[in-house]
């Protein structure tokens, strides 16, 4: 079978998926351990023939699949993808380029480029901030957090490229007590432990208490990092970013802001007042996938200091082939083995323009709404919060039937909703990040929803 063959008969497979997602199950309907089964096995001695392995392949994970493209899947917070962007995936793969540096693949460099100062653009970020795409929105907090914390220690007379971590002036990371645990991550991984945050309260939604922020600032004069989020992963919620950037810079504080999902609102003008002030920090996390729907993985880091951001990743080898000053993408990235993820990206931006992307924006954020509105009138349910493409419901029978609603819903296959705890109690979190997805999608979900709940 040529190459030509065997690739027509994946874009087959593609298809054929592709076109049932609408009417598809949603959850999978074989669990972790029938396809640890099924996969299991010893590597032949001999080779397979390719067309048999793609088959193959087929054949034993479609069980496994859970329908994350489907108009009614809602858990985590995961979108889908643009068709434009999955088709220039396939290109990405089948071009194999390393994004590490514009001599040896000018082309992606070029894209990686443009399409990063078209992020900037639609989130309405300091055009003059430098860039980095990466896995997702953990490595662009790892990227994002190595730039401060290179300026925080730098304006305190550390180098800690140069001299490292060990006898430097410890760093403090103010967060609130709602942060998203991928924060706490990059601490980890950038050597400065759980154990300098600094947990401030929060409000009954989870964003950061303005008042308790200012305390903890004026408490001493440590270098500081001040973790602001727009977007509770369980409710919505945003944290009053003009007020954190105007009392942290006070004290020459940096910060960063987790905006994961929050950060789109900015490509809204409908939704963009709810994060007014966000172009006043120092650095910015988002995941491209969530909203702009590009294929995984596809994350996207922003720093306003350049040099600090430089400074932090910048390395020369003397066989590495560099034309300066043309920006080089391993200048900006822990990652030298790198996928050349810009190239979807660029595919959705430029597919949907920016009159697009504001009405996917509000779509979704419409959706959710939706789902808190009429879940709320349900006798049977609370909704305990939304925002932005967030909605937070729970049974009012208690923590078991919650759980017991839960798992029925996703029994059920009609839609896909994620478990959580919320202030003590358990919920159900349902977030709308899928491009298919139409307020007819909300309905059916809403209904499937009311009838697991009959059913206990």
């Amino acid at each position: 079978m040529s190459e030509r063959e065997l690739l027509n008969a994946a874009a087959h497979h593609a298809a054929k998926y592709l076109e049932g997602l609408p009417e598809r199950r949603v959850e999978a309907e074989s669990g972790s351990t029938a396809m640890r089964d099924a996969f299991r096995g010893d590597l032949p001695d001999r080779p397979t023939d390719p067309r048999l392995v793609l088959d193959h392949l087929v054949a034993t994970a479609e069980p496994g699949i859970t329908a994350m493209g489907s108009p009614r899947y809602f858990g985590l917070v995961v979108g889908g993808t643009l068709p434009a962007a999955l088709a220039a995936d396939w290109l990405a793969s089948t071009w194999d380029q390393n994004a590490l540096l514009a001599r040896s693949t000018p082309a992606v460099a070029a894209l990686e480029e443009t399409t990063g100062q078209w992020f900037l653009d639609v989130l309405k970020l300091p055009v003059a901030s430098s860039f980095a795409f990466v896995t997702g929105c953990q490595m662009a907090h790892v990227t994002a957090l190595a730039a401060a914390r290179h300026e925080v220690l730098a304006r305190a007379g550390w180098n800690v490229e140069e001299d490292g971590l060990i006898g430097a002036p410890p760093i403090r990371v103010i967060v609130g007590g709602e942060r998203h645990v991928t924060i706490d991550r990059a601490l980890r991984v950038l050597g400065l432990g759980v154990g300098c945050i600094e947990a401030v309260a929060v409000d009954s939604r989870g964003a950061m208490n303005l008042d308790a922020l200012e305390a903890e600032l004026r408490h001493d004069g440590r270098p500081t990092i001040v973790c602001a989020q727009l977007g509770n992963v369980n409710t919505g919620a945003i944290d009053p970013i003009a007020g954190i950037c105007e009392l942290a810079h006070d004290v020459n504080a940096w910060v960063h802001v987790d905006g994961a999902f929050g950060l789109w609102a900015n490509a809204s003008p409908t939704y963009r007042h709810l994060i007014a002030g966000s172009e006043y920090a120092d650095s910015w996390a988002t995941d491209a996938h969530m909203i702009l729907n590009v294929p995984y993985d596809c994350g996207f880091a922003a720093v306003s200091h350049r040099s600090a951001h430089e400074g932090s990743m910048k390395v020369r080898a003397p066989f590495f082939l560099q034309d300066e000053p043309i920006r080089e993408p391993l200048d900006w990235t822990p990652e030298s083995s790198r996928r050349a993820r810009a190239i979807p990206a660029y595919a959705a931006l430029l597919s949907l323009g920016k009159q697009g992307l504001a009405e996917l924006v509000d779509r979704l954020f419409t959706c959710a709404e939706r789902f808190a509105v009429q879940l709320g009138e349900h006798p049977r349910l609370e909704v305990l919060a939304s925002g932005l493409n967030q909605a937070l419901i729970r049974a009012v029978d208690g923590d078991a039937v919650t759980d017991q609603l839960v798992h029925e819903i996703q029994k059920d296959g009609t839609c896909w909703m994620s478990p959580s705890t919320w202030q003590g109690r358990r919920c159900i979190r349902i977030s709308v990040c899928n491009w298919r997805t139409t307020e007819m999608d909300v309905d059916r979900s809403i209904d499937a929803i009311t009838a697991a709940l009959a059913r206990l």
